[in-house]
């Protein structure tokens, strides 16, 4: 069967539109395999712990040799990066906070990156599908006074296929504050556009993902 993996890592519960279009992906996928599994993670509300140093220095350990602090660290690691290799398609929603992506994400990702397992030559979760919905608050595509700040997309897409070798895709609703802050009122007619091609978008390519 099927398995997608769903990562949402905004703070905010209700309103928050990278968790809506994640949600569109997910019910898409879902109608396109029935009898498919979603593993779904939810970084605001089971944060997944910084790597530390039994995390990070487990790795270099046999098994067996590894203290009850290093065992109980790769353990961790050991279950996120199997779920990462069990996917067949991943969708991810990171919005934008202070220019990159939310710390709960990084965590993630710091956990799940291992070199001679699913980082470095041969990644053991190579050529999966990924799609990002980066969202923000204003606007930083190309042209954008803000443009040069934009360290969301641009990390990503270095760690995600440089590292773990995955093909990714982003859907980029922005804007996404106008409707609550009065300085972007202007905007509010851009954000619904732009919110309503993301859901379209996120619907579409949870068809075409792979399996």
């Amino acid at each position: 069967m099927p398995t997608l993996l769903h990562i949402d890592s905004s703070a905010v519960a209700d309103g928050s539109v990278s968790r809506e279009v994640t949600a569109a992906f997910r019910a898409a996928w879902q109608a396109e395999h029935p009898e498919g599994t979603v593993v779904y993670r939810d970084l605001a509300v089971e944060q997944v712990p910084h790597l530390d140093v039994h995390g990070i220095s487990a790795s270099y350990v046999p098994a067996e040799g590894r203290s009850a602090e290093q065992t109980a660290a790769f353990a961790l690691r050991e279950q996120l990066m199997a779920e990462l290799e069990q996917a067949d398609a991943v969708v991810i929603g990171s919005p934008m906070y202070n220019f990159t992506i939310p710390s709960s994400l990084k965590a993630w990702l710091d956990q799940v990156i291992l070199v001679g397992r699913t980082a470095g030559d041969a990644p053991s979760a190579k050529g999966t599908p990924v799609t990002v919905v980066a969202a923000r608050g204003g606007s930083y595509a190309p042209g954008a006074p803000r443009e040069p700040y934009e360290f969301v997309t641009t990390y990503l897409e270095k760690v995600l296929t440089g590292m773990l070798g995955l093909e990714v895709d982003f859907i980029v609703p922005e804007f996404t504050l106008a409707p609550i802050v009065p300085a972007l009122s202007d905007f509010v007619p851009q954000a619904a556009e732009s919110k309503a091609q993301a859901l379209e978008q996120a619907a579409h390519r949870a068809k075409t993902a792979a399996v």
